[in-house]
């Protein structure tokens, strides 16, 4: 772990345990069982030691405390932190495994086990519990909270969610946060690369470097700087994968003619680049030239079926080619593949309209709605590796 989050990550072990964790620590004398003495002075001796720094003698008094109460939730979150503290990662997951089974809802906890279990190498387990952390709420602190956001963000990418990588980094960033890390977190995204920022190899470093640079620059809409450094970025590697790409996706929000050139360049470096050929679909479409997108969508979905934005650009051009049994066969799979996607449900509603299907329109336009509103509320915009999909609030039913 780089030393600046290994900092907050220790800085939070110091904290006062949790509201929800705490209550589970009081234990009934009936609980208790037969040692209820016994059971006090080990908790007693336990807290004395943990507090004067004696680790070792704190780690053995914790351990028969719960041996001898179970749920005393309180010595599982410190035996947890401590191990944690020590780089006992399996003794540390395993720990706050207790706690988490008895509180559910302790987001904090949830945090900390996913935290062990990235340093396990157990990558979907532990973005599965930053996940849960991250909905159940881990605290106020602002370092803590972004030691999670950044592990969730990097196992993103690592995972090759890399539309979600780059949305979870942006938010990091803008944030303030703009540590070496991150930077490398964002490069990672943007160069669409499945790896952790330690598994990056030595002579992709300073690709990885710069793309970050670039990213940050468009993260934080500092025009002069981003033009340059994408600019250094395509001159130094001009035929890495995804370079291209990532600068066709910059320009796309205002130079869509140097965004396609970029684009078509991409895939003379890389024949078999889906985004690159959904991208240009979607400027085509935004012409209203459906004919000169279709082969680019048809070719995408052909590439990955499982491609949710080249699911969806293909089911609006065939709404608009009237073929609207394929473009709801398309959109379904689009919503499916990418529940939260508001994009995908306001042109399924569309398309159950044009099939009459009323009560199936309302539905998806009521979800369209929610999703919108929620994506808004978390990121205040739409962010996609891929570039900016088109507006999705609805005006009329016209094709778009």
């Amino acid at each position: 772990m780089d030393s600046w989050l290994r900092a907050l990550v220790l800085g939070c072990l110091l904290v006062t345990i949790p509201t929800a964790a705490a209550g589970g620590s009081q234990a009934t004398p009936a609980q208790r069982g037969s040692s209820p003495v016994n059971f006090d002075v080990l908790r007693r001796q336990a807290e004395e030691a943990r507090v004067a720094g004696r680790i070792d003698e704190a780690v053995g008094l914790y351990q028969r405390a719960v041996a001898q109460q179970p749920s005393w939730t309180e010595g599982y979150w410190y035996l947890g932190t401590i191990y944690y503290d020590t780089d006992r990662h399996d003794e540390c997951r395993d720990a706050f495994a207790h706690v988490t089974g008895q509180q559910p809802d302790n987001g904090a906890a949830w945090a900390f086990r996913g935290l062990c279990e990235f340093r396990l190498r157990q990558h979907a387990t532990a973005l599965e519990h930053l996940n849960r952390a991250d909905r159940a709420g881990v605290g106020d602190d602002p370092a803590f909270v972004a030691v999670v956001g950044y592990h969730r963000a990097i196992l993103f990418a690592r995972l090759a969610q890399f539309e979600r990588a780059f949305d979870l980094d942006a938010s990091l960033v803008r944030g303030g946060n703009t540590t070496p890390a991150m930077l490398d977190a964002v490069g990672i995204a943007l160069l669409r690369l499945p790896l952790l920022p330690d598994e990056v190899p030595p002579e992709k470093r300073e690709l990885v470097q710069l793309a970050g640079r670039a990213g940050v620059f468009r993260i934080g809409m500092m025009r002069e700087a981003a033009d340059q450094a994408f600019q250094q970025l395509v001159a130094r590697y001009p035929d890495s994968p995804n370079v291209h790409y990532m600068y066709g996706s910059y320009l796309a929000w205002d130079r869509p003619d140097e965004a396609i050139e970029q684009f078509q360049i991409e895939l003379t470096h890389s024949p078999g680049h889906v985004l690159a050929r959904v991208q240009i679909a979607q400027e085509l479409i935004k012409r209203g030239d459906f004919p000169a997108a279709t082969p680019y969508a048809t070719e995408a979905v052909r590439l990955d079926p499982r491609n949710f934005m080249g699911r969806r650009v293909l089911g609006q051009i065939k709404l608009q080619a009237g073929d609207v049994a394929g473009a709801i066969a398309d959109l379904e799979a689009a919503a499916r593949l990418e529940p939260s996607s508001p994009s995908a449900r306001f042109h399924l509603a569309r398309a159950y309209r044009r099939a009459g299907r009323t009560a199936d329109a309302q539905r998806e336009s009521t979800e369209f709605r929610r999703l919108e509103k929620q994506q808004q509320i978390q990121r205040g915009g739409v962010n996609a590796v891929g570039g900016a999909l088109e507006d999705d609030r609805p005006q009329d039913d016209k094709p778009r």
